[in-house]
């Protein structure tokens, strides 16, 4: 009966940190960019009810020994970088990643943050920053001073490689591109919240080639509501199987101290 106690407990905890995850992706349906989390779960350690003090018969013609397991656990939360969908804004500012790949941005202690929300706009200083006020990485041309690349409002455009052009009179001049980066595993970005992701230590951070920038565009939530709500129902579920488990064993447990008092 204690087996019992502790694999529904560990079932109840890992379903309960399940639905913390679907919460998450629910209160998120409509954030620009944001990608939805998940959790897997692990069995714990399992041993043979081979021995003594367990009422079994001997192995006869069983292709292996009865076991029983000691619970379950949760994996770290998994991120779904799955694209989302592409929204029109017709905002000059506003940019879409359409592919690999994630934004670069400086914050003002010199910190590099990575994001896929390309939602900027010009500050005071004449340069492109998030609503955070984190300036976007912005490589300058050969030849060109990076000091010398300022947005006014009219007078830039971005093409789908990421290449910035300024308008100088009555044309537009190559003065530098928008970089993309990625690293090659799927986890080795770490969310630091506000659709922000800083590298893992020791993670090699390259330059995406293959990815196009959507001016006019916002990248949104991958979050699929129906899928998460049926996740929701049969976590829900599962977690009252796990609460039934606790009470099946205390009617155990109290049958057997009825008897014992008797």
């Amino acid at each position: 009966m204690l087996r019992v106690l502790w694999n529904s407990r560990s079932g109840m905890i890992a379903n309960q940190e399940k639905l913390d995850a679907i919460s998450n992706n629910l209160a998120n349906v409509n954030t620009n960019g944001y990608k939805r989390v998940t959790v897997s779960f692990q069995d714990t350690m399992s041993e043979t009810l081979r021995r003594e003090g367990y009422p079994v018969s001997q192995n006869a013609e069983r292709a292996q020994d009865p076991y029983t397991g000691t619970g379950v656990k949760t994996s770290g939360w998994m991120r779904d970088n799955k694209q989302g969908n592409l929204i029109e804004t017709n905002k000059e500012t506003d940019f879409a990643i359409d592919g690999e790949g994630y934004f670069q941005l400086t914050r003002a202690d010199g910190t590099v943050v990575y994001t896929r929300v390309g939602q900027f706009d010009v500050d005071a200083n004449q340069n492109l920053v998030d609503p955070n006020g984190n300036r976007v990485t912005i490589e300058p041309a050969p030849g060109v001073d990076p000091d010398s690349i300022k947005f006014i409002k009219g007078n830039y455009s971005i093409s789908k490689n990421g290449e910035v052009f300024i308008k100088e009179g009555n044309q537009y001049n190559l003065v530098g591109s928008i970089p993309l980066f990625t690293a090659n595993g799927s986890d080795d970005f770490i969310s630091i919240g506000e659709n922000y992701y800083q590298a893992k230590p020791g993670v090699q951070v390259y330059q995406v080639e293959d990815a196009d920038i959507c001016q006019g565009y916002l990248e949104g939530s991958n979050v699929d509501l129906a899928a998460e709500l049926t996740d929701m129902i049969v976590t829900q579920r599962a977690f009252q199987l796990g609460t039934k488990g606790l009470q099946a064993a205390d009617e155990m447990w109290q049958m057997a101290n009825n008897l014992k008092s008797r």
